[in-house]
């Protein structure tokens, strides 16, 4: 069911690009993520060069030329090892990235702003052997906060790490982990993010093993603080969160049911109640795309299509396509959603969802572009290549620009080297773009 294709256009780009610059050459050959961070009138990349090393590049909003520093880190495959990076309240650079299940990789500037003093360090010392997933965030007041897994896909726990900006420590922010796998599994979360009602939500699968067939449990919590955590209906859940807190579960989907980790998304209506996307099998074992929402006390989902054609994934590692894949919802009218697919027998298009009802529609629909047709155009003439984005983790002064990073890749390969021939290396550009 995508009754609602044929009806939907793609309108003209709300961004135009003004000017591209080049970075540096980087691998096209496997697929993992960069950074941009914009922070007042300075701007700084962080990324694997052509020879795999890892890289942190500045320049001024308004310069032309890149400093460079290479950091003693260099990339095997493994599409897992993104880098990323935060600034804290006194301007301190902070790193890391180059993780899959290895000791923590954290730098930090020894300077306000200046890559040349990165500097490597540990955070509390504590669980930081196995670690993998780094991200930065910053809490309800603003502080610096650091998550990561400690642990694998069958055993994974999340902590979660504070830091003091005065003494240049970190603490943990919380007690216990925030998921923990018990020793026999992991959670995968998509989150947090700060909604509508100013609380943070995150939604999460369950993963029993490495093979990514074992995804199961759809779940969701939220905090006004990161600290104190609640159901949707606002009842107290205790800490750590684990697959017995059954009140959490979203959809008990099970091991096998065609739930992967990363489709879930979520999304707000209206009235700031969640919404919730995501693929797994129906009873006929046909895979479909479902939508769930928090209605009258409870998650009320439906699938929105009606495919007749069953897709079965398994394996370890960063995932080729597996036969379906799935955007979030995106507002694109008042009253209306719409939501992007790829499948393995129906090809690509998009669905058109009422807002009230969550149901697919027939209405003719103008879907907005953010971006104009040749930032996302591959330029490299090799089969599998496409564009890969970066959006900035920082925020420009002006409110009608944009930064992103572009470069083409192939895509993942379960985390192993690709035998040649190989494409040639991709270009590296900051695009700075400009509301219509």
């Amino acid at each position: 069911m995508s009754v609602a294709c044929p009806m939907s256009r793609v309108a003209g780009a709300a961004y135009g690009i003004v000017e591209a610059l080049e970075v540096d050459t980087v691998p096209s050959w496997f697929p993992v993520g960069f950074c941009l961070l914009t922070q007042d009138e300075q701007q700084y990349v962080a990324y694997y060069n052509e020879q795999h090393q890892m890289v942190v590049a500045r320049r001024s909003v308004d310069g032309r030329k890149w400093q460079k520093v290479t950091l003693p880190s260099k990339i095997g495959w493994d599409s897992h090892n993104y880098v990323t990076m935060a600034v804290d309240s006194a301007g301190y650079i902070h790193l890391s990235g180059n993780m899959h299940c290895v000791p923590l990789i954290y730098f930090r500037t020894e300077k306000p702003g200046d890559i040349t003093t990165f500097q490597r360090h540990p955070m509390t010392g504590r669980e930081e052997q196995r670690c993998t997933y780094p991200r930065f965030l910053n809490d309800a007041e603003g502080n610096l906060l650091f998550t990561y897994r400690s642990g694998g896909s069958g055993n994974g726990r999340r902590f979660y790490n504070i830091y003091d900006v005065a003494t240049k420590t970190w603490t943990r922010f919380l007690r216990t982990p925030l998921f923990e796998g018990e020793g026999q599994r992991n959670a995968y979360p998509r989150g947090p993010l700060k909604g509508p009602d100013g609380l943070f939500h995150v939604v999460w699968v369950w993963r029993d093993t490495p093979d990514c067939a074992t995804n199961h449990h759809l779940s969701y919590a939220r905090s006004p603080d990161l600290k104190h955590w609640e159901t949707a209906a606002g009842k107290p859940v205790h800490l750590p969160l684990t697959l017995g807190q059954s009140e959490l579960c979203v959809d008990p989907i099970p091991s096998g049911g065609g739930i992967i980790n990363g489709c879930e998304s979520l999304t707000f209506d209206s009235d700031h109640r969640p919404i919730i996307s995501y693929h797994k099998l129906d009873e006929n074992g046909h895979m479909q795309i479902y939508v769930t929402r928090f209605e009258d006390g409870q998650w009320r989902g439906h699938p929105i299509t009606s495919w007749e054609k069953n897709i079965t994934f398994s394996g370890r590692g960063a995932m080729p396509f597996i036969g379906i894949r799935v955007s979030g919802l995106r507002r694109v009218e008042p009253d209306m959603f719409c939501i992007t697919y790829k499948h393995r027998d129906y090809g690509s298009g998009r669905i058109i969802v009422d807002e009230k009802t969550l149901r697919p529609v027939e209405r003719d629909v103008t879907v907005p572009s953010e971006y104009p047709r040749e930032l996302t155009r591959p330029t490299i003439a090799f089969e599998g290549i496409s564009v890969r984005l970066a959006h900035d983790a920082g925020s420009p002064k002006d409110a009608d620009t944009k930064y992103v990073l572009r470069w083409e890749t192939l895509g993942a390969h379960y985390d192993r080297p690709r035998r040649p021939p190989l494409p040639p290396p991709s270009v590296l550009e900051l695009v700075k773009l400009q509301r219509e």
